[in-house]
């Protein structure tokens, strides 16, 4: 979804969808050719921008430290350090 977005954005959404489906039918195309099975865990290996990457270990962390609040285990006032 990201990709479509960034592409919808400097090309237009039709191009985008364009681009992202064939990006799709190659990487089916490999597959079938190779015989390689799908791995869903491949899709967190691609790489991603680092704003991207920093604001998801954030938002990580936020929900971490709001569960561990929510079961009592870490005090509400005491920050978690990484």
């Amino acid at each position: 979804k990201k990709k479509y977005e960034l592409l919808a954005k400097r090309r237009g959404k039709k191009r985008a969808i364009i681009a992202i489906a064939r990006m799709i039918l190659t990487a089916i195309y490999q597959m079938l050719s190779t015989g390689e099975a799908w791995n869903p865990s491949d899709l967190y290996k691609i790489d991603m921008p680092a704003p991207l990457v920093e604001k998801q270990k954030a938002k990580a962390i936020k929900q971490a430290k709001k569960l561990l609040q929510k079961e009592g285990l870490l005090p509400p006032d005491k920050p978690l350090a990484f």
